[in-house]
């Protein structure tokens, strides 16, 4: 058997919660050597709630060679120049979304891990669920014929005290509001299910519910490359919060993901219908509110992708994707015309 597999964990806000109860799940095939924040109460704080060990300083867990890749934790705004240090280290990086809070630091981050050999995932967890992957299995197979339509509903709520905490919101820190920051996990999976988008036309505002800098309701209509068409409704103004939905169409029936529920209606009268754990799955006022189960599976496979050499199944060029989505949105409500989506 491999020894396990050395991380160490470098941001331990919020989103640390589910990854430490991953890594806990996966003792004995992943072993947390350090965890680091620059806030010595978090650090204090972490180590009470999980056990695992803290570093006093980020030199530290870079020089530990023990440590073969991170698990990057920090906000969107600190990704790149964590990054290049984590890379220069020689280790691997498994990072939150998004890839950073500008375009073109998510295109140079990438481009630096590419260059430097070091695999590179990223944390698109609703990938994992296993009602998103039966739906893949149903769409590889041709299980609904060709399909024609497919979206998205994404109808969040946060409450204005979500966005009142430093940074929250604000394209500095974040890089973008409900787009970039909560509905990212869906149109990653939206992408992963129908495909490349190839034009677009957007509407984004920032509604009189919060008082934030960036987009808190958009809507949009999509063509995918392969003729399909669809719409895209997002927004954290949705009191209390719906579990978010993506619909795909064929030709022999109809797919609808709501939270992790999958349903399956065929025109020749079949259905099938999976239901998924994950009570509201984060789409209320507490955004943590979902199980780690998910989590764990993703980092599962990015051990196993650095361990075999392929590319793990959320990787740079998704995140890339996914940007690439969400820029073209924007730019297309900015400029109040269709635009078209970067290909690559």
């Amino acid at each position: 058997m491999s020894p396990p597999f050395g991380v160490a964990l470098v941001g331990l806000g919020m989103a640390v919660a589910p990854h430490a109860a991953a890594l806990a799940d996966l003792r004995g095939r992943v072993t947390v050597h350090h965890a680091w924040s620059p806030s010595p109460a978090r650090r204090a704080a972490f180590h009470a709630a999980h056990g695992f060990p803290v570093a006093d300083d980020l030199e530290t867990l870079l020089a530990d060679e023990q440590v073969e890749a991170v698990v990057l934790l920090s906000p969107p705004d600190t990704h790149l120049d964590l990054v290049r240090r984590i890379v220069a280290a020689g280790k691997h990086v498994l990072m939150e979304k998004p890839l950073a809070a500008d375009p073109a630091d998510a295109e140079a981050l990438v481009a630096h891990c590419r260059a430097a050999g070091r695999t590179l995932g990223l944390v698109l967890q609703h990938r994992f669920r296993p009602s998103a992957e039966r739906l893949g299995e149903l769409l590889g197979a041709g299980a609904l014929g060709t399909v024609v339509g497919a979206g998205a509903v994404i109808r969040l709520w946060r409450p204005q005290s979500y966005y009142d905490q430093p940074g929250r919101g604000r394209r500095a820190r974040d890089g973008g509001g409900v787009l970039l920051t909560q509905g990212i996990h869906t149109l990653d999976l939206l992408l992963a299910l129908a495909g490349p988008a190839d034009r677009v036309t957007g509407f984004a505002v920032t509604s009189a519910v919060h008082r934030m800098e960036t987009e808190g309701l958009v809507a949009a209509a999509v063509r995918f490359r392969s003729g399909a068409v669809g719409t895209i409704d997002a927004t954290t103004a949705a009191f209390p919060g719906q579990p978010e939905r993506i619909e795909i169409v064929g030709t022999l029936g109809t797919a609808t993901l709501a939270g992790t529920t999958l349903d399956v209606r065929w025109q020749d009268g079949r259905s099938e219908r999976l239901d998924g754990a994950g009570g509201p799955g984060g789409s209320g006022a507490d955004p943590m509110a979902f199980p780690h189960d998910w989590h764990r599976a993703l980092i599962a496979d990015f051990v196993d992708a650095v361990r075999t050499g392929r590319p793990p199944r959320a990787d740079g060029a998704a995140g890339l994707a996914v940007h690439d989505l969400i820029g073209a949105i924007l730019d297309s409500a900015a400029r109040e015309a269709p635009v078209e989506v970067r290909r690559r």
